[in-house]
This record gives C-alpha cells, structure tokens and sequence, in this order.
C-alpha cells in the first residue's frame, strides 16, 4: 500500500492536474485490492447538493458520497464532470476516484438546519455511491442513518450489489421515512456487459441483489438504461431482459435509450470503433455533432418495442422522459408503508439532455421508411 498525503490548503507539485490544490485534499491512496485504482480522499464543505431549477431533473437534492467511478461504463454521461478537476473524461474518470471522507458528518450538520424542509435526497445521480470504493470506505451507512434521522425520504439507484450489505440498515430507515430502491441493469450478455461495464457486477448478481430486496419488502424499479441502439434493442434482447427482471421480483421498469454527452461521447465512440467498427458510420448519423439524444425517430420505434412487452410482462414500466420537472412522478404513493412506495428518481443523473423535450419526444413518429433509413 503507498500512502501520499498532503497539507490542507498547500500546493502539492507532484499532484495529478487539477488536484493540486483541491481544497480538502487530505491524502491519496493506492492499494492492491483495487489495482490501477486511485483514491483521493477530500474533506467536503457540502453534502447537499441542489439541482438549479432550470435542470429537467424531477427532484431538487441530491448527496454524492464519489466523484468518478470505478464502474468504467463506458457510456457514463458523468464523465464530463471530472474535467473540471482537470482530469480527462476516459480513463482518469475509471481510475481516479475522488472519496468525501467526511460526507456523513456534514451531511447530519445540514439536515439539522432549520432551515431544511425535508425534501426528497437522490443517491445515485451523478456517480455510483455503491460503487466497488464503498465497500471500503463505508460511507453509505453514515449518510442512510443521517437522513432517517432527520425525517428525510430518500432514494437509491446503483448499479452495486454492495446495496445488500445495507439492506438491514435500510429496512429499518423504510420504517420511519419513505425509501426507495431502483437498480440500473442496462445489458444482459454476459460478453458484451464485461466490453461495456468492465467495473460492474454481473446482470445476475444484480438480479440477486433486486431479489434480496423485494425479499426484504422492498418494491424494487429496475432501470433498463441506457437501450444502446444496435446491441441491445433486439425484440429479443428486451424480451430477455424483462423475464429475468420480472423473475427477480421487480415491480417496475424505466427504459431510455442511449444518450451521449460532451466527455461520454468521445469516450464512447472510441470504444465502439475499437469494438465495433460496423457500426459506426450508424452511430454517426444517430448522434450526429454534439447531439447527445437519440433522435425523436429512434425513441418513437423503441417506445414500440418497449412498450408492449412491458405489459405482456406485467411491468409498470415508463420511458426516462416521460416526468419533466414539476410534474408528478408515475405511480408515486403516499403510502404509510414507506417500503411500497415505488422509486421517485426517474434518471440515472443530472443527465438533463434526456429529458429536455420531456413529452413532446414522445409524439414525433416517424413513418416506418423513415425509421429503417435512420437504423
């Protein structure tokens, strides 16, 4: 193990660009279990964190216990945000994880504040707070016991199964506060999820991990995000993907198609040529210049794949961009089981790109000819 510290609020040269002098900064870490991995643990000033109200996001606070995850999604609309630490949006964001050590402790001095209305908190927005860093720095039971102790309902989505560890701990916070759970399961080949996900657990131990929390009397969405066009999008492949998340036990799905921001996008494209050269003259013409949405076009013929077996499946599933900001969340309860209440989050992040259009996305349908010529 090598340990590199730093003095609190001194430049240190030998820091990686843009970490230089990042307020907070207490010590970099390597170590073997997590090989090619480093950690920037930082004391934060924040824990909360609010979403401007010109964000399509439906909900107004989010915690962010990470910056940057070891998930290496290679389509992670997130990558963009480590460039503003001067780090690049590839391979910095894999494996340069910044770590708020201290995101517990300042998250219960906030929620104390007389001022704190007890609005809805999302966790998993921006970056995977059970993300493979969790299970040794354990910061998500500090933060789960400092929003039910303040009276405040909130939300999980991951991608991490590290989410068992605290389901008794969660279970418990479902007695006194409204909590939601989602898990983010975009592709279900085993091949293709370890070329696309290379840090995730596999759809199966996933699927487990849903199981083991409708088990605990939870009401689990699974989100089938992102659809990538091409790979996944076969009638097939959707088909697959909802029997197994129907056996698992969830009880509802949110299904989007692939979206690609400014740092994803050219980290995605450089993949998908390495991989899969086929396709990209396709992907061009979808996501042409800085488009990050998949056109009206492609959404409109997804929606009639999604759809149908959505209900043959007896999901109560919706499309991401179907609750733009200030409207009512789909099939949200007041429910005084807070464990029934089905998620609130509806994006995997503020990943506004994909909901901009909100319902109108929805009424472009292209005609059949059209469609076949775009894919």
């Amino acid at each position: 193990m090598r340990w590199q510290g730093q003095e609190l609020g001194v430049a240190d040269a030998g820091a990686l660009p843009g970490l230089e002098q990042l307020n907070g900064l207490v010590r970099s870490v390597t170590t073997p279990e997590f090989a090619g991995v480093t950690f920037h643990e930082v004391l934060c000033k924040s824990a909360l964190n609010h979403v401007p109200s010109a964000s399509a996001m439906p909900f107004d606070w989010t915690v962010n216990p990470y910056r940057g995850c070891s998930h290496a999604c290679v389509y992670c609309f997130a990558r963009g945000t480590h460039e503003y630490l001067e780090l690049d949006a590839g391979r910095d964001f894999d494996t340069q994880v910044v770590v708020k050590v201290n995101v517990a402790e300042v998250l219960q001095k906030e929620l104390r504040r007389g001022t704190w209305q007890h609005q809805p908190v999302m966790l998993g927005t921006n970056t995977d707070p059970y993300q493979r860093a969790e299970g040794r720095y354990k910061l998500m039971p500090g933060i789960v016991s400092a929003l039910t102790e303040s009276g405040t309902p909130f939300s999980i989505l991951t991608k991490g199964t590290l989410l068992r560890r605290d389901l008794p701990l969660l279970t418990d916070a479902a007695a006194q506060v409204h909590v939601t759970l989602a898990m983010s399961i975009a592709v279900f080949d085993d091949e293709l999820q370890h070329l696309v996900e290379p840090g995730t657990p596999t759809a199966s131990a996933r699927l487990e991990t849903v199981r083991a929390a409708t088990e605990a009397g939870f009401r689990v969405t699974v989100f089938l995000m992102p659809i990538v066009p091409h790979l996944t999008d076969s009638i097939s492949a959707i088909d697959h993907a909802l029997t197994r998340i129907k056996q698992a036990g969830a009880v509802r799905v949110v299904y989007g198609a692939l979206h690609l921001r400014p740092g994803a996008k050219q980290w995605f494209m450089q993949w998908l040529a390495e991989r899969h050269p086929e396709l990209v003259s396709s992907y061009c013409g979808l996501y042409p210049g800085v488009t990050a949405n998949a056109p009206k076009a492609y959404r409109a013929w997804l929606a009639k794949r999604v759809r149908p077996l959505l209900r043959v499946h007896g999901l109560d599933g919706s499309a991401e961009d179907e609750n733009p900001r200030g409207a009512p969340v789909s099939g949200l309860a007041d429910r005084a089981d807070a464990r029934s209440a089905p998620i609130v989050v509806t994006s995997r992040g503020r990943a506004a790109a994909a909901w901009r259009e909100g319902l109108a996305g929805r009424t472009g349908v292209a005609a059949p000819e059209a469609v076949d010529r775009l894919f």
